[in-house]
């Protein structure tokens, strides 16, 4: 599995470019059957995409997610792009992210009418947990402008169908209405994607901007305002989506390292790299005065915030102790302080900028508990100081 790399597919160009101005370095990667992928890195970050176009419908959505797994070994697949609304519960440019998908044309029609035959495929726990805390985290909008509301994230069932849907009173909509009534919005391709990811064994994730309300008052006039906004919106929580996926999968990777013992030496000790130098230590045991870590001298202000970090990490332990933070809430936090100690060691401009990102998801987090989110609150306006 390529760990460093998320693969995100798109229905339009319109969605397609809205994920790619997100990208640097982009190449060309080109399938043996002529297929074209885009593979470039998210700005201001080392995680990878893999970005291609399905064009519409679930089938050939269907084709190229298994065609993208198959090429890349992805950490996740995320199709990204616009829906319709149903029942006005997400508004125009809000974000919704698939808890399920329908596939909600299958049936067998008898005398006494159609009858659903419905399949559905439900997200993978992780991804959702992560979608769940990205949303409460809400740092992954562009800035909106003035005067207008910030798109919202919202998760529930999504319905994929084999036509665009624009009523309320269709004899379609009344069958969705009847047997998918908690489906939140409606498209053409999730349930294609949701089966090659069934089938590759592969993490899928469907993240829908709402550029319609699926109601009757869908239109090209309407569609050329609310559709890019729809589709960027979308975009920003894809890409966010995989960066945050590929870090916590990189985070696996060096806690599996870091847990197997070294070649020659008993668990647990560190071998020397460093020497004559000042060194920060996240943990484990020294042996000799040397440890196989680098890293910058570390100031006064950065061993001051270093310390507060080291208890908030107790008081979130303890908080998970006293059962007021769930398992996966309680490793959530452990990743972000993780990744806040890091970069606090690291210095820099940029080593500032993760450090408060990832405060400012901790807080997220924690939002249950008051003392924890006020203290993270100074320490963001902290974290932002340092360079």
């Amino acid at each position: 599995m390529a760990r460093d790399l998320v693969v995100i597919l798109t229905a339009l160009n319109l969605e397609y470019e809205a994920v790619h101005r997100r990208l640097d370095g982009l190449r060309v990667h080109r399938h043996e059957r002529g297929t074209r992928f885009e593979v470039g890195t998210v700005r201001g970050t080392s995680c990878r995409i893999a970005l291609a176009l399905t064009n519409k419908g679930n089938h050939a959505a269907a084709v190229m997610a298994e065609r993208a797994i198959q090429e890349f070994s992805p950490v996740a697949l995320v199709f990204a792009g616009v829906a319709g609304s149903l029942w006005d519960t997400a508004r125009l440019g809000d974000v919704v992210m698939a808890t399920h998908v329908y596939a909600y044309h299958g049936g067998t029609s008898e005398d006494d009418g159609l009858k659903a035959r419905p399949r559905a495929w439900e997200a993978p726990h992780r991804i959702s947990q992560i979608g769940s805390y990205l949303a409460r985290a809400n740092d992954w909008a562009d800035s909106a402008p003035a005067r207008e509301r910030p798109p919202q994230v919202r998760f529930g069932a999504i319905a994929a169908g084999e036509i665009v849907q624009n009523s309320k009173i269709s004899a379609e909509a009344r069958w969705i209405r009847q047997h998918y009534n908690d489906a939140l919005a409606i498209e053409m391709e999730a349930a294609g994607v949701a089966q090659a990811g069934h089938l590759s064994g592969a993490p899928v994730a469907v993240v829908r901007g709402i550029s319609d309300r699926a109601d009757g008052t869908k239109s090209s006039a309407n569609d050329r305002n609310t559709q890019p906004r729809a589709a960027a919106n979308a975009a920003a929580f894809a890409v966010r989506l995989a960066v945050e996926l590929i870090t916590e999968e990189e985070q696996m990777a060096m806690s599996e390292a870091g847990n197997a013992p070294t070649a020659g030496k008993p668990e647990g000790q560190v071998s020397n790299t460093a020497h004559n130098s000042t060194v920060g230590i996240m943990a484990g045991s020294v042996h000799d005065s040397t440890v196989r870590l680098s890293a910058a001298p570390v100031g006064s202000d950065h061993l001051a915030l270093l310390a507060e970090l080291d208890r908030i990490r107790a008081e979130v332990r303890q908080h998970h102790v006293e059962g007021v933070l769930d398992d996966d809430t309680y490793r959530e936090a452990r990743a972000e302080l993780a990744i806040a100690d890091r970069a606090t060691r690291e210095n820099g401009p940029e080593a500032s900028r993760t450090t408060t990102m990832a405060l400012k998801r901790l807080r997220g987090l924690v939002a249950d508990v008051p003392e924890l989110v006020t203290r993270l609150a100074a320490l963001v306006l902290a974290a932002g100081a340092l360079s």
